[in-house]
């Protein structure tokens, strides 16, 4: 006799699967979520995401389903449903994320995830680049691509030069000279930064990204314009000359009247995804003689019949010509990655 339930066997060996009458059927209508909170993304850790709401409130969420595979980082605008209340235990749900006015993007180098673009920083319109003047060594090809880098996503550029106290920053500053990037030049002395007041005004109303090298003095910088950030500061490692990593992951962290974002301190900055016509746009002088050049041309030094050699030979480039074609040609190489 079949039992109450199961589809007429006696046998105990089948396993039959009560009948699911109250299963809706799957639909691909998505709410609207016209309630959702807006909030800015302070950190992302493991799958959770720290993000502060526009009044002020920091709520953990995890982000919805329906949002796929797509990255949500440091700096992005979001929208938040659930619990937003910010208590201890809670957790929202991050169900939208707003288009992005500046993308701050590197390409993986590594054996395994090479040409791999990630999105570092969002909604930023200020790349600090960080480098010391010794202690460990400045390494310009490194601060190129980091030019590279911000032309590439449409953000401002600053150099900011620590240890003045072990080494004169005159000489590096000369390297970059043709490209009018601006710079703000910091030293040790009793215990107090000097060059902090003009770090900070550069600072002031943007949001800034801190990039460098592991030891620079990226996370001294940052807990000297914002005590209570208690990011951990390392030394350099004696016997390789470079820095001990000590911010694992990058952290919004907000100034009077700004957003500074703080950065793990990085060996490689891969930029496969920039190409020679991107590069341009940080030079717009140069982009206009470009036009004569014959059609895929790569404007390096020994890129045939290219318009920039005839600019500068013929003397239509004025003084500064040569020493801006040979720093736009110092960033191309760098792109690629050539020393």
């Amino acid at each position: 006799m079949a039992r109450g339930g199961d589809t007429g066997t006696d046998d105990d060996r089948v396993r039959v699967r009560p009948n699911r009458r109250g299963s809706r059927p799957r639909t691909k209508v998505r709410p609207s979520h016209d309630d959702a909170v807006p909030a800015m993304v302070l950190a992302v850790d493991r799958g959770r995401y720290t993000a502060l709401t526009d009044d002020g409130t920091a709520v953990h969420a995890m982000k919805a389903r329906e949002l796929g595979r797509g990255s949500v980082v440091v700096g992005d605008r979001v929208g938040l449903v659930g619990d937003v209340s910010g208590r201890p235990d809670t957790l929202a749900r991050l169900v939208r994320v707003a288009d992005r006015t500046t993308t701050l993007r590197r390409t993986a180098e590594d054996a395994e995830t090479a040409g791999v673009e990630r999105v570092i920083v969002a909604n930023a319109d200020q790349l600090v680049v960080v480098t010391a003047l010794a202690d460990p060594e400045p390494r310009p090809r490194m601060v190129d691509r980091c030019l590279v880098a911000a032309i590439d996503a449409g953000m401002d550029a600053l150099l900011c030069l620590t240890k003045a106290d072990l080494a004169d920053p005159a000489p590096f500053l000369a390297q970059y000279a043709p490209l009018v990037v601006p710079a703000v030049v910091t030293s040790v002395a009793e215990d107090r930064i000097e060059g902090l007041d003009e770090l900070h005004d550069r600072l002031a109303g943007r949001t800034s990204v801190l990039v460098g090298h592991s030891g620079v003095g990226k996370s001294t910088l940052v807990n000297a314009l914002i005590p209570d950030a208690h990011r951990a500061i390392g030394g350099v490692n004696a016997v390789t000359g470079r820095g001990r990593h000590t911010s694992s992951s990058a952290v919004a962290l907000g100034l009077p009247d700004g957003w500074v974002i703080d950065t793990p301190g990085v060996r490689s900055f891969g930029l496969a995804h920039v190409g020679p016509e991107d590069l341009l746009r940080g030079f717009p002088d140069l982009q206009e003689v470009t036009e004569e050049c014959p059609r895929g041309c790569t404007h390096a030094a020994d890129a045939p019949d290219c318009a920039l050699d005839a600019w500068v030979a013929t003397g239509r480039a004025g003084g500064p010509g040569r020493a801006r074609l040979d720093s736009f040609r110092r960033l191309l190489a760098a792109r690629s990655g050539e020393e």
